[in-house]
């Protein structure tokens, strides 16, 4: 069998062996994507490729070290659930790098952190003094999570006692020209009522909308194929 053959059904192979492995490590493993997760899935990803190319390596040898690799990260995140001294051991703990506006300077040496990457960190979260910072937490995942001082922290409706109404997620109901039948049907419209407002803007083909939202106020945004024009609409006019 000609090499590219073999490379092409092996990439298959590895391709859709990693798909499922990365399913059984979960969901949340991905996404928390600890140091630990991290070097997993950099072996795992790496013997995938090693799969697809190297047609000189043993094909169930290269699979069977990537079972072994899925599984044990699957057993040692069973078992961190069970104990959270394990857990602590693989993952590590959130550590305080800045207490009431002062930085601790042996969190920051210990985790190889400049002042640089912690004023990146805290500006990613619109912090841009550590004078106004409370708390701020490395997370395990190397992510900083921060609590400004109360005197710091934006006003809220609920500060100043005024009453909200809900806000949840919008609901797309044409993207990209095509209608969701299902997204009208889950806001109790009809295709009539949508067309006769779109009407209104002079719109009459709906394949002319890439985007149509609306949200849980009963206003319908709508940005239109041409890259110019977008509207916003109350349907309960």
């Amino acid at each position: 069998m000609p090499i590219v053959a073999v490379v092409i059904i092996r990439s298959f192979i590895g391709f859709f062996l990693l798909l499922v492995l990365v399913k059984l490590i979960g969901k949340q493993q991905v996404t928390q994507l600890t140091f630990f997760d991290y070097i997993v899935g950099i072996t795992i990803g790496s013997m995938a490729s090693t799969l697809s190319v190297q047609v000189n390596e043993n094909t169930w040898a290269t699979i069977a070290g990537m079972v072994v690799w899925t599984l044990l990260a699957i057993i040692l995140a069973v078992i961190g659930i069970k104990s959270p001294f394990l857990r602590k051991v693989i993952e590590g703990v959130p550590e305080i790098v800045i207490q009431n506006g002062k930085i601790k300077i042996d969190v920051l040496k210990r985790n190889k952190l400049s002042m640089e990457d912690l004023m990146m960190m805290l500006r990613s979260k619109d912090v841009f003094r550590v004078d106004d910072v409370e708390f701020a937490v490395l997370e395990q995942n190397g992510k900083l999570s921060v609590l400004l001082k109360s005197q710091k922290k934006p006003l809220t409706p609920q500060d100043m006692n005024i009453s909200t109404k809900y806000n949840g997620l919008p609901t797309n109901l044409i993207v990209d020209g095509r209608l969701n039948m299902e997204a009208l049907k889950s806001v109790n419209l009809t295709k009539a009522y949508l067309e006769h407002h779109l009407r209104k803007k002079g719109i009459t083909d709906i394949n002319d909308i890439f985007l149509a939202q609306l949200d849980t106020q009963g206003n319908l945004y709508i940005d239109m194929k041409d890259n110019e024009t977008a509207y916003t609409i109350s349907l309960k006019e």
